[in-house]
């Protein structure tokens, strides 16, 4: 479809998609998508939108006010919004860009993890993979092709993929990841020894409260409870694919100290005792 939206250039393009129930419910999905040239002095304000957009600078300069912020993206810089909330962006010297529109079950947490560190504009130190995927969406509508929503979903999370491990990567964030990614591997190697907070933060040369801290934003857990997941993800295994263990056998293979403080760890994190999670389907 050709835009008839003023200040935006007659060869520019957009796509309306209508999703099915089951990509509402499951997937990530397109809700519309384009490349437009804008003139220089293009204004929009909008309240809400109800997505997410990507937009992918690929000439010029835009400018983007979130609350009482400005941001300023120009060419090879990505700005990344949420549209449900009241937002604008303009240019006075025109620009262009390939834009996505879309939604899905988890995508404000994607959204919230890319820009918790970096704010809506973000710079791609290789963005092959990028430009790559959205181009990848933006093609499947132009030569109105047949649509597999699962297919697209992948795009999108590519798309998504390459923008979140640039912001692992900002600086600072790598070395932050690559020990709290290393301090999980060992957890999970001697998750039968009777690991502590002190233990840990020694071997990533921390205090226990920073470690701590810089645990909880990286993984969502704080390291007990990371610990308490690792012996029970063991356990749910051991319950269902080996069935001459027996409960006390698991209890202890997989690092909890006796078998009533087992069950009842058990119990909370998922549900039912040990012996129900074997018998359930």
């Amino acid at each position: 479809m050709r835009s008839t939206e003023p200040g935006v250039f007659e060869s520019s393009d957009y796509y309306l998609y209508t999703p099915s129930t089951q990509a509402v419910k499951t997937f990530f999905y397109p809700v519309c998508t384009g490349y437009f040239r804008y003139a220089p002095g293009y204004c929009l304000k909008r309240n809400s939108y109800d997505s997410f957009l990507i937009m992918y600078i690929k000439k010029g300069c835009c400018t983007v006010k979130l609350d009482s912020q400005t941001y300023t993206a120009g060419a090879g810089q990505i700005v990344v919004l949420d549209c449900y909330k009241p937002h604008s962006y303009y240019t006075n010297t025109g620009w262009e860009t390939l834009w996505l529109h879309f939604d899905g079950p988890v995508a404000r947490e994607y959204f919230q993890m890319i820009t918790a560190d970096t704010g809506p504009v973000l710079n791609l130190k290789d963005d092959y993979k990028f430009d790559k995927y959205l181009s990848k969406i933006y093609q499947l509508f132009r030569e109105n092709a047949s649509i597999k929503e699962a297919l697209v979903s992948q795009y999108i999370t590519n798309v998504l993929t390459a923008l979140l491990v640039s912001r692992e990567s900002h600086a600072g964030g790598t070395v932050q990841s690559e020990v709290i990614e290393e301090t999980t591997a060992y957890m999970s190697e001697h998750m039968t020894e009777p690991l502590t907070l002190e233990q840990l933060a020694a071997r990533a040369s921390l205090s226990p409260y920073y470690f701590t801290r810089l645990f909880k934003k990286e993984t969502g857990f704080t390291p007990h409870e990371y610990l308490i997941a690792i012996r029970i993800n063991a356990a749910k295994f051991l319950l269902k694919n080996v069935p001459a263990t027996s409960i006390k056998e698991v209890c202890f293979r997989t690092g909890f100290s006796n078998e009533s403080s087992f069950c009842t760890t058990f119990k909370k994190w998922v549900g039912s005792t040990p012996s129900e999670y074997r018998q359930s389907s």
